[in-house]
C-alpha cells in the first residue's frame, strides 16, 4: 500500500509545480514484480490527473497570482503554451504528458476557461497513454 502512495504522491506532484519524476518509481516499482500493472498504472494516471486539474485550477482562479514564486508556470512558459493552445484548440492537452509544456497546458487552459469535462477526459487519455507506453517498454525489458 505504501508503494502505491508513493506513486500516488510522485504522480501528483510530478504534474504540479514542483519537480519530480513520476515515471523513474513507476518503473521501479513494475521492475520489482510484486505489484499489479493495472493497479500501478490506474493509481499513476489517478495522481497525475489530479495534479493537472491542480494546474487547471490555478490557471482558472489564480492567473492573478502569475507573479508569484509558486507559480507553477513562468510567463515564456504561459506565452508558449498560449500560442500552442490558441492553434491547436483543447486538443493540444493530448500533449499534456509532454516534458515542459504539458504542465504549462494545463495552466492555460484553465486560463482559457477549458470546461473540466473534456479537460479531463483529453488528460487522462493523454497521461494513461504515456504510462501504458512506459509500462509496456518496461515489461518487455525485463
Amino acid at each position: 500500500m505504501i508503494a502505491y502512495l508513493g506513486l500516488f504522491a510522485s504522480a501528483l506532484i510530478a504534474a504540479t509545480i514542483l519537480p519530480m519524476q513520476s515515471e523513474a518509481v513507476l518503473v521501479g516499482l513494475l521492475a520489482t514484480g510484486n505489484y499489479s500493472v493495472a493497479l500501478l498504472l490506474l493509481v499513476a494516471t489517478v495522481g497525475n490527473v489530479l495534479g493537472a486539474v491542480i494546474n487547471w485550477g490555478l490557471g482558472r482562479f489564480l492567473l492573478r497570482f502569475r507573479d508569484r514564486r509558486w507559480f507553477p508556470a513562468s510567463d515564456r512558459q504561459l506565452a508558449r503554451a498560449e500560442g500552442w493552445y490558441s492553434h491547436y484548440g483543447r486538443w493540444s492537452l493530448l500533449g499534456s504528458w509532454l516534458p515542459v509544456i504539458g504542465d504549462p497546458l494545463t495552466v492555460v487552459a484553465g486560463v482559457l476557461r477549458e470546461p473540466l469535462g473534456p479537460f479531463l477526459l483529453l488528460v487522462t487519455v493523454a497521461k494513461l497513454g504515456r504510462y501504458l507506453v512506459l509500462a509496456m517498454a518496461t515489461l518487455a525489458w525485463i
